[in-house]
């Protein structure tokens, strides 16, 4: 028993055992040799820096706002690259403050008024410190990244301006959203820009894009690197392109012919309610809202005497004075009250009750045509009278007297058209002094009006009855590379006797093209305007002078209303301007000018900004 046993001893410890178990020692740690060296040689780097990132980070991609063309592809508003400094409050040290400020050229304490301002947001959401920051102050904040952890740069654009003149209350601009404007819209964040007034304002929602984001890790010492290789990313859309209607040359001369006056001007294609220019005077200068505007300039225009914010096309109301007078000769014509040759006797004046009315000459017996081309105030007071309130409210209204025309700009005013309704709300029922309608004749009274009403309803005398929607765009666009996509607008047919606008046409003919008129000195040699003159009464000051016209007299291609505050009679000032615009619109050579190096540069340009931007 006791030999068996040593027998087996002997074979355990055998040396072929010892070189088995030997063997495999070796391969062991051979393994974890070639191991070891592959996770410290090869995967090392990638080892090292997964263990030193400390965290995820969203960094959110501006898009391109759109560009606006004006309607013969002229590039009006486009925009260039801009540097933006932001600042994550979690990852930012407050010690660090005075330094970038410094960096900046910035007060401390606007900085840390900027942090309070944003205090109720989320610590990990970037705050806009400063926007169109210079490249040499870009650069100083990149130097010291390692320092001002926390701190972003970012690309954005601001806008340039490529016409002369202002196009402010046609445009609009875009500003930092407010806090009121933050609670309405979930989609913006504090610092970010939004169109205020204008195109800008209207078609926010097309002209802003969507933002992108871009994932990126951070390392414990503030460095950045691509996330996932950028497959967690959200792309940048960029806005869409907008064109307007807008004639740039003739925006242009209208703005030019009313520097250093008050008023506005508005001019619409009859054939479909394009507006081919719209200006308000005084106005501002956009140019000066793009980029970083100084604090107090948006105060400077509110608090401007001349209100150079306010849009006297849209929201200013005036009596119309002698240019009224067409819809009641449209009124009388088709109610059968009067026709073509109906006469009224003219002594110079007319007595209703105990007040006698004037006028501006005696006129003898005119007929409606030759009521308008003298503006014989005796004649349309009488056809006032015949007409009634009633009626004369209705055909107001039908024009869009006293209504919002819909125009695709904000803050449009109404005017007002004095209804046998607004009378008994404002005198009480049946009290309304019976007198007024008078008044009412020839544009005075109650009656107040938009020089942009004045364009629709000289407009649909052009086309004979048809009101379109005023518009400023005709189309949008995605890029370049897509065709424009026409925008549809609503169309109105006053269901008035074609005939009737005929004679009160050939009145205005005679206005600016006959001797007698009232406005022949508003006569091109080569083109057959068709007009009427106003001269407007205030009671705070000189009269307002007013002109209204068409042109060409058959196929009309511009209607138009020029309304000059304080500046007397119609015919002195408003009609030789409204000559001018004419002349400038139809004589001038149609050669749309279509400059495809610059299209494409900033096409070039809004692609190449809204690429991700690479961490360093």
């Amino acid at each position: 028993m006791i030999n068996s046993l040593d027998k087996t001893k002997g074979d355990y410890a055998s040396k072929i055992r010892q070189n088995i178990f030997f063997g495999l020692t070796i391969l062991i740690f051979s393994i974890f040799v070639v191991r070891l060296g592959y996770l410290q040689l090869i995967k090392g780097g990638i080892y090292k820096s997964a263990t030193e990132t400390q965290s995820l980070k969203q960094e959110v991609v501006e898009p391109f706002r759109g560009n606006i063309y004006d309607r013969n592809n002229n590039l009006l508003v486009h925009g260039e690259p801009s540097y933006t400094v932001r600042l994550t409050p979690n990852d930012f040290k407050a010690d660090n403050l005075p330094l970038l400020a410094y960096c900046l050229d910035m007060d401390t304490t606007t900085l840390i008024n900027i942090l309070k301002k944003n205090k109720r947001y989320s610590q990990f959401d970037q705050i806009k410190i400063a926007r169109d920051v210079e490249p040499n102050k870009i650069a100083l904040i990149e130097e010291l990244g390692d320092i001002l952890q926390g701190v972003d740069i970012s690309i954005e654009t601001k806008r340039l301006y490529e016409f002369k003149g202002n196009m402010s209350h046609i445009l609009g601009y875009t500003r930092e959203i407010s806090i009121p404007q933050l609670e309405r819209y979930s989609y913006y964040k504090m610092g970010d820009v939004i169109g205020q007034t204008g195109i800008e304002f209207t078609y926010e929602n097309f002209l802003k894009g969507t933002k992108g984001v871009r994932w990126v890790a951070v390392d414990r010492l503030g460095r950045k690197s691509d996330f996932n290789s950028g497959k967690s990313d959200i792309p940048v859309n960029n806005g869409f392109d907008i064109k307007l209607s807008v004639d740039r040359d003739l925006q242009e001369k209208a703005e030019e012919l009313m520097t250093g006056r008050r008023g506005a001007i508005v001019a619409i294609d009859p054939s479909n309610g394009e507006v081919l220019c719209l200006v308000s005077k005084p106005d501002y200068d956009l140019r000066v809202f793009a980029g970083n505007t100084k604090n107090n300039f948006y105060g400077e225009l509110e608090a401007d005497e001349e209100k150079p914010l306010f849009n006297r096309a849209l929201q200013a109301a005036y009596p119309p004075g002698s240019t009224w007078k067409m819809l009641v000769a449209i009124a009388g014509l088709n109610e059968g009250l009067i026709n073509e040759n109906t006469t009224i006797s003219c002594p110079g004046s007319f007595t209703y009750g105990n007040r006698t009315y004037g006028c501006h000459g005696s006129h003898g017996s005119v007929n409606v045509r030759k009521a308008i081309q003298a503006s014989c105030n005796v004649f349309f007071y009488n056809l006032a009278l015949k007409i009634g309130i009633e009626k004369l409210g209705r055909y107001g209204k039908m024009f869009g007297f006293g209504e919002l025309s819909k125009i695709d700009l904000p803050a449009e005013g109404k005017g007002i058209m004095p209804t046998i309704e607004w009378l008994d709300k404002r005198y009480g029922k049946g009290k309304y002094p019976k007198g007024n309608i008078v008044n009412y004749g020839i544009g005075q009274g109650e009656i107040s009006v938009t020089p942009l009403q004045m364009a629709i309803y000289t407009s649909a005398i052009a086309n004979k009855g048809i009101i379109y929607q005023p518009h400023l765009v005709r189309a949008v666009r995605r890029d370049l590379s897509e065709k424009w996509k026409n925008i549809d607008y609503d169309v109105k047919k006053l269901g008035i006797n074609p005939k009737v606008f005929d004679i009160v046409i050939k009145g205005m003919y005679d206005v600016v093209n006959t001797p007698g008129g009232t406005a022949t000195n508003a006569m091109l040699s080569n083109i057959a305007i068709c007009g009427k003159t106003g001269t407007a009464q205030n009671p705070h000051g000189n009269d307002h002078s007013w002109f209204v016209c068409f042109a060409p007299m058959d196929n009309p291609k511009i209607a138009m209303c020029v309304m000059v505050e304080n500046a007397g009679f119609g015919a002195t000032v408003a009609a030789p301007i409204a000559r001018e615009l004419v002349n400038t619109y139809l004589n001038k050579p149609k050669e749309p000018i279509k400059d495809k190096k610059l299209e494409q540069a900033q096409d070039t340009t809004k692609n190449s900004i809204t690429q991700d931007i690479k961490p360093n």
